[in-house]
C-alpha cells in the first residue's frame, strides 16, 4: 500500500559546492552535512564502530549555542526518502525513531539538495536546531528520552518503482518530482571538565512550507548514516582530536626561572 509523505516545497534553489566522497556511505547514495548559520560546515571526525553495526559513523564538534541545519544531497536519479532522527526523535512527528520505512521521512529529488532547519511543528512552519546542554534539548524537555541524546541519525531508502503491466501502480508512483527546500558562532562555553552532554534544542519558528507526496520506499534502507555531536573539550578527552596547550599571549614574554632565594637569607 502507498502511504503518504511529507515533502518540503521549492522556495529557492542553492548552489551547492563540490562534494567530499568521504562523506558518503558506501553506496554513494547521498552526501550529509551539518550547516552551521554562519554557512561553514560544522568539522566531523570519522569513526569505525563494531563491525556488525552498519552504515557511516561521524564524530561531530558542537558549539554552544549554534543554530544547524541538516544538508542532504541526493546523488542518484531517482527519487529518495529520508528519515531523519535528532537525539532519537523523527524530525517530522517527533515521535521516538528506529529510522524504520513506516516513519514520516522528507522526499528528495534526482540530483537535489534539501536542508532541514529544524522540527516540523506544521505544515508551514518548522522551529529552529540549535546545540545546547541536554538537560535544555526538545528530547528531554518534552519526552523525557535521553536514549539517543547527541546523535543525528539518517536512514536513506530508495523509491520501490511500480510493475510495468501495472497502470495503476504506475499513475501513483509517476508525476513531477518533487523539488527540494531552501529551510535554510557562538563560541563554546563548554570547556570545564565536568560539563552537561550536548543536545539539540527547540528555537524559534520559520517559516518553511510542505505538501504532502505519494512516495512507497524500499523494505530496507539504503544508507544510514550517525552523527555524534560532543563540545570540543569532550573529543579531546576522548582523542577524537589532538587538543594541545592553550596558545600563549605572543606579547607577553614566558616566565624564566631563577635560583629560589633561602628564607633565611638577609643579604
Amino acid at each position: 500500500m502507498v502511504r503518504k509523505t511529507i515533502v518540503t516545497v521549492l522556495l529557492f534553489v542553492f548552489a551547492i559546492p563540490a562534494l567530499v566522497s568521504a562523506h558518503a556511505g558506501k553506496a554513494d547514495l547521498v552526501d550529509v552535512r551539518i550547516i552551521s548559520d554562519g554557512g561553514s560546515e560544522c568539522p566531523r571526525y570519522r569513526t569505525y564502530p563494531h563491525p556488525r553495526q552498519e552504515g557511516s559513523y561521524f564524530y561531530l564538534e558542537a558549539v554552544k549555542g549554534a543554530r544547524y541545519s541538516i544538508q542532504v544531497t541526493n546523488r542518484s536519479g531517482g527519487r529518495i526518502g529520508i528519515v531523519i532522527a535528532v537525539d532519537g526523535r523523527n524530525i517530522i512527528s517527533g515521535q521516538k525513531s528506529d529510522l524504520k520505512r513506516n516513519e514520516q521521512m522528507y522526499i528528495v529529488g534526482p540530483y537535489e539538495s534539501n536542508t532541514f532547519e529544524g522540527w516540523r511543528t506544521g505544515m508551514d512552519r518548522t522551529n529552529r536546531f540549535y546545540f545546547t546542554n541536554a538537560s535544555d534539548s526538545y528530547a528531554e524537555r518534552v519526552f523525557a528520552d535521553a536514549s539517543a541524546m547527541g546523535t543525528i541519525a539518517l536512514a536513506v531508502f530508495r523509491e520501490k518503482l511500480p510493475q510495468p503491466f501495472s497502470k495503476m501502480q504506475e499513475g501513483r508512483a509517476g508525476g513531477t518530482a518533487p523539488h527540494a527546500s531552501a529551510e535554510s558562532q557562538s563560541a563554546d562555553r563548554a570547556e570545564r571538565k565536568t560539563s552537561e552532554q550536548a543536545g539539540t534544542g527547540f528555537g524559534e519558528t520559520t517559516y518553511s512550507p510542505a505538501r504532502r507526496v505519494h512516495f512507497e520506499p524500499e523494505p530496507a534502507h539504503a544508507e544510514k548514516f550517525v552523527l555524534k555531536y560532543e563540545w570540543r573539550s569532550e573529543l579531546c578527552r576522548k582523542g577524537i582530536i589532538h587538543c594541545g596547550p592553550k596558545n600563549r599571549n605572543r606579547f607577553w614574554p614566558e616566565e624564566i626561572e631563577f635560583a629560589p632565594v633561602p628564607k633565611d637569607f638577609r643579604g
